[in-house]
């Protein structure tokens, strides 16, 4: 495992190389977000997928997110309704994941017995960065194991994880509080899951 420092305020090119790097190359990557850190590898890694299931328990049942870079990008992978759409718009880039029917573009295996996605677009230059060079959405589940409690410490992070992983980016303590879960598949947003960002929207 690579552990990378990576200020979000002044980013290190030639790291940030180097995870993109291994992102190509099917790798699994931790990384900062604006809730806490993510565990992911490119959207269309079928064997980075897999990988991840294991950790997570291999239950393909669970739902597995991915960020993207804007709504734009989210347009593809997902069906929007003009009502979504909005909610979105005001939400987005921020601590939210919206549950959204999902499109043929959506590899398969995130689809066990189940047609939706879960789809973030996080507030964060490094995820922007890494969406940016990578070119395509990037998985993002939490980074723990199976039955783990939220980690906001990276030396407890790279300890747990250091022969799971091929990369650790280390942006400084994470947040233990996870993305708010909003099911935009309705005709009303249901909230599934409270966490970070602010819920009056829906109350």
């Amino acid at each position: 495992m690579i552990r990378l420092e990576i200020s979000p305020l002044y980013p290190s090119e030639r790291r940030l190389q180097q995870a993109i790097a291994i992102l190509r190359e099917g790798g699994l990557v931790i990384y900062p977000t604006d809730t806490i850190y993510g565990l992911g590898c490119d959207l269309l890694s079928k064997r980075g997928v897999e990988r991840i299931y294991r950790l997570k328990g291999n239950d393909k049942r669970k739902l597995l997110s991915f960020i993207c870079p804007d709504l734009k990008e989210i347009a593809q992978y997902a069906q929007v309704s003009t009502p979504a759409y909005k909610i979105m718009k005001r939400l987005t880039p921020g601590p939210y994941t919206f549950i959204l029917e999902a499109s043929r573009l959506v590899p398969k295996i995130l689809l066990e017995k189940r047609k939706t996605v879960g789809i973030r677009v996080p507030d964060h230059p490094i995820c922007q960065r890494l969406l940016a060079e990578l070119g395509k959405p990037i998985i993002s589940t939490s980074a723990t194991l199976a039955g783990q409690t939220y980690m906001q410490d990276i030396d407890q992070i790279c300890e747990i994880f250091q022969h799971h992983v091929d990369v650790v980016i280390d942006s400084g303590p994470g947040s233990l509080d996870p993305s708010s879960v909003i099911d935009l598949t309705g005709e009303a947003p249901v909230l599934i899951r409270a966490g970070k960002g602010d819920l009056s929207i829906f109350s």
